[in-house]
C-alpha cells in the first residue's frame, strides 16, 4: 500500500516537519516535503503543469492509495504552502482517496481551524477525509531529539490505523469493480 505524507509548510525546522519526518520514517511512506520542493504560486495557467515539481506532485498523489496532510495553523487556516500545493491537484488525483489530516498548533485552541479548513478544501477535490484527526500541541514534541512524545506517537498510530483501514477498503473496492 502506498501512503504519501505531506509536510505542509515551507518552514524547514518547525513542528510540522518534525511530525511529518516521524510519520514518514515510522510508517515507511512516500514523503512530499513542501520545505524542499519549489512550487510556483498557482495561477491556473497551463504551462505550470509542465514544471517538473508540479508533475511529480500530481503523479505522487495520483499513484498513492492514501495521503496524510500535515499543516501548521496560520491565522485560523492551513498553511499557504499546503493550500498552494492542493491547488495544483484535483479530483483526478484525489477522488475517493482516503486522506488523514493533522495540525501542528501553537497551543491553546489552535489547530482545529486548520483541520476544518483542510477538510473543506479536500471536499472540493472529492477526497475522502477520514473521521479521525489530530492536533499536536507544543507539549507533544521532544525538541531536543526532534521527535514526538509517546502520547503524540500513540495519537498518530490511531490516525494511521484508521487511514490504512479506509485505504484497504478503497483498494479492495476498486479491484472488485
Amino acid at each position: 500500500m502506498k501512503i504519501t505524507i505531506f509536510n505542509g509548510t515551507a518552514r524547514k525546522k518547525g513542528r510540522t516537519k518534525i511530525a511529518a519526518d516521524y510519520i514518514a520514517s515510522t510508517y515507511q511512506t512516500e514523503y512530499f516535503d513542501l520545505s524542499e520542493y519549489d512550487l510556483p504560486i498557482f495561477n491556473g495557467e497551463e504551462q505550470q503543469y509542465s514544471l517538473e515539481n508540479v508533475k511529480k506532485l500530481r503523479d505522487t498523489v495520483k499513484h498513492s492509495d492514501a495521503v496524510v496532510l500535515l499543516s501548521p495553523e496560520y491565522h485560523s487556516g492551513m498553511s499557504g504552502a499546503l493550500k498552494n500545493a492542493i491547488d495544483f491537484l484535483s479530483f483526478e488525483q484525489f477522488a475517493h482517496k482516503p486522506v488523514a489530516i493533522i495540525a501542528a498548533a501553537g497551543g491553546g485552541k489552535g489547530g482545529i481551524n486548520a483541520l476544518t479548513n483542510i477538510r473543506t478544501v479536500m471536499r472540493g477535490v472529492y477526497a475522502n477525509v477520514i473521521p479521525k484527526q489530530l492536533v499536536l500541541d507544543p507539549i507533544n514534541f521532544d525538541y531536543e531529539n526532534r521527535t514526538l512524545t509517546e502520547d503524540a506517537k500513540a495519537g498518530i498510530k490511531g490516525v494511521m490505523e484508521e487511514l490504512m483501514m479506509y485505504a484497504k477498503m478503497t483498494v479492495s473496492d476498486s479491484s472488485s469493480m
